[in-house]
């Protein structure tokens, strides 16, 4: 496939995988509520965040604070000076990418997260976007923006090579789409679906960013006065899931690991 193809692909795929783990983890939560159990939160929006760093703290929530508190902090954390927690900032990523499978670009998907977060931690700036995004319309609120929207492109670069079948297959992907053909007309077998799929994806990541200051982005729904605009946007919802719903088997990808 030309480079265009390839690149509108890894975006669809960030949100693939995104929907695919978050409500994993929000079906985990609401049957775990059902018999009395309280799990933490596991996603906070992680498409909304301005740098590496802050992705880390809002994507899969569990994992991070879990090599955080049994393998980072252990290990020594930050508090013997930058070289080791340069290092231990690298065995953490490295860890994480093994821990998804002992194939190379699962590895290379921690380094290059790794990478990404090293400079912030040498700056000093690895705990710098602690809030969520506030936009404004002045120069420091477009920034941010564009701070986000960038964050977003190198998640979706990383990405790559944690969908590849191999190193080589990624790499054959990344070259693609850093060629000519990037800028090619493209043909997808699912072509005439695709506008389809911006309006949904559109529509879901509206909802998203109305409720990114709650914990969940449906939340803010419960807040509707009238009971029947309550009710037919759950009713909508209900209606999109029995619209796309598979009729055969579709195990979630993060169900392997």
């Amino acid at each position: 496939m030309p480079g265009s193809a390839l690149a509108i692909g890894t975006i669809f795929f960030a949100f693939q995988i995104y929907g695919d783990f978050s409500g994993y983890s929000d079906i985990a939560i609401g049957l775990a509520k059902l018999f009395g159990f309280s799990l933490m939160q596991n996603f906070a929006f992680p498409y909304f965040s301005r740098d590496i760093a802050e992705f880390w703290r809002r994507w899969h929530i569990s994992l991070s604070t879990w090599f955080r508190d049994y393998v980072y902090i252990p290990l020594g954390g930050s508090k013997n000076g930058t070289a080791k927690s340069i290092r231990n900032t690298l065995i953490i990523f490295l860890v994480s990418g093994f821990w998804h499978g002992a194939n190379w670009t699962f590895l290379v998907w921690g380094f290059i997260n790794a990478l990404l977060f090293i400079p912030l931690l040498i700056s000093d700036k690895n705990r710098k976007n602690i809030e969520i995004i506030k936009p404004s319309f002045n120069f420091r609120g477009i920034y941010e923006i564009i701070k986000m929207f960038a964050t977003f492109l190198i998640t979706c670069f990383a990405w790559i090579f944690f969908r590849a079948e191999n190193l080589n297959h990624a790499l054959k992907i990344v070259s693609r789409i850093f060629s000519k053909s990037l800028f090619t007309e493209f043909h997808f077998p699912i072509s005439n679906d695709i506008n389809l799929i911006l309006i949904i994806l559109t529509f879901f990541i509206s909802i998203e960013w109305i409720g990114r200051k709650r914990k969940y982005g449906i939340e803010w729904v419960q807040n509707i006065k009238h009971r029947y605009l309550r009710w037919g946007f759950y009713a909508f919802i209900l209606f999109l899931i029995g619209m796309y719903m598979q009729t055969k088997e579709t195990p979630f990808i993060y169900f392997q690991f």
